[in-house]
């Protein structure tokens, strides 16, 4: 089996760290060599969060250079943008439609672009989510990084209980109810697209 590279981009306070744990943990538990590197940027400022996670028979690098990507799993719309270089030309990304003002644009010295899912969808194929919406239906706005792995799961081989056992193993017990509900909220709108 060739190597899957698995780009998650966000913003600091996501959860992006979490989301590379479940599916890191995930992957291993399937038998696969997975490699994760977490890239934290400002993170704690609502700076860009980059994590990489590579699986395979054989991984020999954590990190991915452009054009290698198979999937970017974007938390934020302008970050899938910023993603975009290290999209393969046949790479899917699963992008929440929220918008997170970066610094830039907080200040007036720069202005969100309007037309950021238009680029992202000429670009590469697409799977686009109000992710923030399923989550608050889940019962918090912080469980949009599960409902996006719910969207990735439904389109691996991997098979969804060993996703939620993941999430059981990964999330500390108090907030399992939550983020399980999540997960299925995400998979279930990836299966009825």
């Amino acid at each position: 089996m060739s190597t899957t590279n698995i780009m998650i981009v966000g913003v600091g306070g996501q959860g992006t760290l979490l989301a590379s744990r479940i599916l890191g943990n995930a992957l291993v538990q399937e038998g696969y060599d997975v490699k994760v590197s977490e890239v934290h940027g400002m993170s704690q400022r609502g700076g860009s969060v980059v994590t990489y996670v590579k699986f395979g028979d054989k991984v020999w690098s954590p990190i991915i250079g452009q054009g290698e990507a198979d999937i970017i799993l974007s938390f934020e719309l302008l970050e899938a943008e910023r993603a975009l270089p290290y999209l393969r030309p046949d790479g899917q990304i699963i992008v929440n439609t929220q918008q997170i003002d970066p610094m830039p644009v907080i200040t007036g010295a720069a202005q969100y672009p309007a037309d950021a899912l238009e680029a992202l969808t000429a670009n590469a194929r697409v799977t686009a989510v109000d992710a923030l919406s399923l989550a608050k239906e889940a019962g918090t706005s912080r469980a949009v990084n599960v409902v996006l792995i719910g969207i990735l799961a439904s389109q691996t081989k991997i098979p969804k209980e060993r996703w939620l056992d993941t999430i059981r193993q990964t999330v500390p017990e108090k907030f399992q109810a939550v983020n399980l509900k999540a997960f299925e909220l995400g998979y279930r709108y990836a299966q009825e697209r």
